[in-house]
């Protein structure tokens, strides 16, 4: 498995080859303390069409985990030593939680990112909830618990075996409290609202209008702030959007990176 360096830290990646243009990348980043199985809805649709690189967020996975606090700065830094590593000229950042305020910081900061789709994201992390994502991975009941929140009444009484997959991997990949504890401080030091005017990058605003750990009224500020910003709210879906009501945000997320692939970042 590949890794980059950033300050001593490792970060480690996988990559999926797939149609892009040379240079050019989708690359998934992570909500707070979750593993890489977050992304198996949205890589599923899109490895193939695009080339896909799913880092592992610092302190979680295989990648290096050293001592806290963390910014939404650093965890960029991060993710600009991937694409770098891998030869990423132009990426196309899929954000989920905290992993889109990364990404809206990286967009903010650097030439190399040329669109955001930014998932269950609010634009300063006074409204979102990191104890609304948390679960013990020690734990199997506090678990399995933690998704009545994450994922709507009807998707749980309808998806059963899905849910028994979703606790294995929660318990198998995601982050100790220590990690867990880190990225938390990266919400609550993260506010990026008076600079949403800057980014003017193509940017997608995806969101469950029924998301308990990030309420619908941020992603509306987000998508109002950013010039280029598009918001595509899914009814009845909490904040696991992404897999509960995958086949619609799947199809809106490839229209919509279908249309802005190779398009030149700023």
């Amino acid at each position: 498995m590949p890794h980059a360096e950033k300050g001593g830290v490792s970060i480690r990646y996988e990559v999926d080859e797939g149609r892009s243009a040379d240079g050019e990348a989708v690359v998934f980043c992570g909500d707070v303390g979750l593993g890489a199985w977050q992304f198996g809805w949205q890589h599923a649709a899109l490895a193939g069409l695009h080339t896909v690189v799913t880092p592992e967020t610092r302190g979680v996975g295989r990648s290096d985990a050293p001592p806290g606090p963390y910014s939404v700065e650093t965890l960029a830094g991060d993710l600009d030593a991937v694409c770098a590593a891998e030869g990423v000229r132009n990426a196309h950042l899929v954000g989920y939680g905290l992993g889109g305020m990364v990404a809206l910081a990286y967009g903010l900061g650097s030439s190399r990112p040329a669109s955001l789709t930014l998932v269950g994201t609010p634009p300063a992390g006074d409204a979102y909830n990191p104890a609304g994502v948390w679960a013990d991975p020690s734990d199997p009941a506090a678990v399995r618990g933690s998704l009545t929140g994450l994922l709507s009444e009807e998707f749980r009484r309808t998806h059963a075996d899905a849910l028994s997959r979703i606790v294995e991997w929660r318990l198998a990949e995601d982050a100790d409290r220590e990690t867990f504890e880190a990225h938390r401080a990266a919400v609550e030091g993260f506010d990026v609202a008076d600079r949403l005017y800057e980014a003017t990058l193509p940017a997608l605003v995806v969101h469950g209008n029924e998301d308990a750990v990030c309420p619908l009224p941020a992603a509306e500020t987000l998508s109002e702030g950013l010039p280029r910003g598009e918001l595509h709210a899914v009814e009845g879906a909490r904040h696991l959007v992404g897999v509960e009501a995958s086949a619609a945000v799947n199809d809106v997320v490839a229209g919509w990176l279908s249309e802005h692939a190779s398009e030149p970042n700023a």
